[in-house]
């Protein structure tokens, strides 16, 4: 029998830490030409920093989350905007 019980998944963050990597990082890939989008998807995806330009440190500030902190606060955004939720 399968266990139908919802697993809880709680994370404690540095406030806006992800954030602001986030943020840096995007600009970094948008200065060399990368669409921040797709690079941020294959990295997420595969794990591999290669995805990610070391263009201002870039790559080396997105290995210092955790893939699950990066998640975490894309999904926050997003959530953050939807009216009702």
């Amino acid at each position: 029998m399968v266990d139908q019980n919802t697993m809880m998944f709680r994370k404690e963050t540095e406030d806006n830490k992800a954030r602001g990597v986030l943020l840096e990082v995007c600009a970094a890939m948008k200065e060399k030409g990368y669409n921040p989008i797709n690079q941020l998807v294959g990295y997420l995806s595969s794990g591999d920093p290669a995805y990610v330009t070391s263009h201002n440190d870039a790559r080396n500030k997105i290995r210092a989350l955790e893939r699950d902190e990066v998640l975490e606060e894309l999904v926050r955004s997003y959530l953050a905007n939807i009216p009702n939720l």
